[in-house]
C-alpha cells in the first residue's frame, strides 16, 4: 500500500504495513518508509 512520507516529501510503497483500528472506529494502515524508516500512516476507505 503506498502512503505519503513526510520526511522525504513524496509518495512511496509502505515497509511492514499493519492494519490497525483508531480510536474513532476507522481502519487505517501503519508502516514505515522504505528509504528513511520514518513512520507513515494512510487512512483506508470504505
Amino acid at each position: 500500500m503506498q502512503a505519503y512520507c513526510v520526511k522525504c516529501k513524496a509518495k512511496k510503497e509502505m515497509q511492514d504495513g499493519k492494519q490497525v483500528t483508531m480510536k474513532n472506529g476507522r481502519k487505517a494502515m501503519k508502516g514505515k518508509c522504505p528509504d528513511c524508516g520514518t513512520g507513515m500512516y494512510s487512512i483506508m476507505k470504505g
